[in-house]
C-alpha cells in the first residue's frame, strides 16, 4: 500500500510539473470584461487558444456596477490587465489618465480591423484628437418602439418620421376615447438620454469653448428641450413615473404608445409582452426635427482597449483582432445578443430576417458621439434628470432651469478650464 501511495503521489507530482511547465512556456494575457459580455466571452477564448497554442487568456468578469471603481483602482496600483473593455464614454477618461495605448499603427497594419468596417459614429467615439484608442466590440443605440395597432386607430399606418408627426400622432391618440387617460409618449424624467438625444438631433452643441462651459441654455438645445416639455404640459407624457412601474405591462395596456429604448428590449418584448399583442409593436428609426429622416441617435456600446504599459501588447492586440472577426462577432451575438460592431455581420440572415433589427441598422448609420471629455459621465448622471423633472412638473421654467443647469455644469468643468489654462 505504501508503495502504491508513493507511486500515486509521484504521478500526480509529474502531472503537476508537466502542467506548470506547459503554462510557463505560454504567453499569458489578462483580459477584463464587464457584465454579461464578460460572463460569456470565455466561451470564445478556447477557439483563440486553439489557433494560438502558445497563448493562454485569463478572463476576469466584472459587474458593471463595480467596473469603473475596479478599473480606477487597478490603474492606481498599476495592475490593469493587458486588454480590457471600456464603455465608449469612458474612453476619454482613461485616455486622460494616459493608460490606454494609441492604436493607429496597429490598425493601419491590421488585415482584420479597418475603419471602413464599422459604423462611422461608433468608430468616432474612440477617436480623440485624430488618434484611435479603442476598437468597437459591440454597439448600442436607441430607436423608437411603438404600438402599430394604436397608431392605426388614430389614422396612421407607420411610425412618425418628424418631430411634428410625433407630436400630432400623440395628440390624435389622446383624443381617442379609449386612450384619453393615457400618455402617448413615455419620456422618463429620471433618464438623461431623451433630453440629450433631442438636443443633438437639433444640432445643439451641448458644451462650448473647447468643452469648458455648458451650452444647454443655447438656442438649439432650448428648442429641443421646449419641444419635449410640451408633451408633459399637454398631458401627452406622464410626469408620475409610479404609474409605469412595469414597463411591459404599461406598454401592453396602451398606457403609452411611443418609447425610445435600446436593443435589449427587443428580446424583452418578445418574452414579456402579451402573446396576443406580439404583432402589434414595432421598431423604427428616430424621427427628425426636419425632413432629413431619420433623426440622429447617440453612439453607444463598448470598445476594446490595450493597456499602454502591457508587456504583451502584440499578443493582446491579436486577441482584439480575433474578437473583431465577423465570424466571432456573430458567435458572440448568438451568445449574448449584443449587437455586432462589424457592419458585414449585419448581412447575416440572423439580422436580415429579424424585422425589429432593420431600424437599429438604419439608426446605427446615423449616430453621433456625446462630448468626449472625462467629466461627461458626471454631468449626465447627476444633473440633467434633476432639471428635467423640475421643469416637467412645472416647478421651474425652461429658461431658468437651463441656465441653472449650465451653472452646475460650469462648476463640474472648473478643473478642466484650469488645466487647459495651465497649458
Amino acid at each position: 500500500m505504501k508503495k502504491k501511495f508513493i507511486a500515486i503521489i509521484t504521478i500526480i507530482s509529474l502531472i503537476f510539473i508537466s502542467c506548470s511547465n506547459e503554462n510557463e512556456d505560454k504567453i499569458i494575457i489578462n483580459f477584463w470584461a464587464m457584465g454579461v459580455e464578460g460572463e460569456y466571452v470565455s466561451r470564445l477564448v478556447s477557439d483563440f487558444e486553439k489557433e494560438n497554442p502558445n497563448v493562454k487568456v485569463n478572463v476576469q468578469q466584472i459587474p458593471w456596477t463595480a467596473a469603473h471603481e475596479k478599473l480606477i483602482t487597478a490603474f492606481a496600483s498599476e495592475t490593469l490587465p493587458d486588454a480590457f473593455q471600456l464603455g465608449n464614454t469612458w474612453v476619454p477618461e482613461f485616455n486622460s489618465l494616459s493608460t490606454i495605448q494609441p492604436l493607429d499603427s496597429l490598425v493601419n497594419s491590421s488585415l482584420i480591423i479597418n475603419k471602413e468596417n464599422y459604423f462611422s459614429g461608433i468608430w468616432d467615439t474612440n477617436v480623440l484628437d485624430s488618434t484611435i484608442y479603442g476598437i468597437p466590440w459591440y454597439v448600442d443605440t436607441r430607436v423608437l418602439f411603438y404600438r402599430k395597432d394604436i397608431i392605426k386607430e388614430a389614422g396612421y399606418t407607420e411610425g412618425p418620421k418628424t418631430w411634428d408627426e410625433l407630436y400630432e400622432m400623440s395628440k390624435a391618440i389622446k383624443k381617442l376615447p379609449k386612450y384619453s387617460k393615457t400618455f402617448p409618449f413615455f419620456i422618463p424624467t429620471n433618464e438623461w438620454l431623451p433630453f440629450i438625444l433631442f438636443g443633438v438631433q437639433n444640432g445643439a452643441d451641448l458644451l462650448k469653448d473647447n468643452s469648458t462651459y455648458g451650452n444647454f441654455s443655447g438656442k438649439k438645445f432650448t428648442v429641443a428641450y421646449s419641444y419635449l416639455m410640451k408633451f408633459y404640459k399637454e398631458g401627452l407624457a406622464p410626469t408620475d413615473l409610479q404609474q409605469v412601474l412595469n414597463l411591459y405591462q404599461a406598454f401592453g395596456e396602451g398606457y403609452f404608445t411611443f418609447y425610445i429604448t435600446g436593443p435589449w428590449n427587443v428580446t424583452e418584448m418578445k418574452n414579456r409582452f402579451p402573446k396576443e399583442l406580439q404583432n402589434d409593436w414595432m421598431t423604427a428609426p428616430l424621427p427628425s426635427p426636419d425632413s432629413t429622416y431619420p433623426g440622429k441617435s447617440l453612439a453607444g456600446g463598448a470598445s476594446l482597449v490595450l493597456n499602454k504599459y502591457s508587456k504583451n501588447k502584440k499578443v493582446a492586440w491579436k486577441f482584439i483582432e480575433f474578437l473583431s472577426r465577423p465570424d466571432v462577432q456573430l458567435k458572440f451575438y448568438n451568445l449574448v445578443s449584443s449587437l455586432p460592431a462589424v457592419k458585414s455581420v449585419w448581412e447575416d440572415s440572423t439580422f436580415t430576417s429579424n424585422k425589429y433589427m432593420s431600424a437599429f441598422y438604419t439608426q446605427l448609420n446615423n449616430t453621433v458621439p456625446t462630448p468626449k471629455i472625462p467629466e461627461w459621465e458626471q454631468i449626465v448622471s447627476s444633473k440633467i434628470q434633476q432639471y428635467a423633472e423640475q421643469t416637467a412638473r412645472g416647478k421651474k421654467g425652461i429658461s431658468k432651469a437651463l441656465k441653472e443647469l449650465d451653472a452646475d455644469v460650469n462648476k463640474i468643468l472648473e478643473k478642466r478650464r484650469w488645466m487647459l489654462g495651465k497649458e
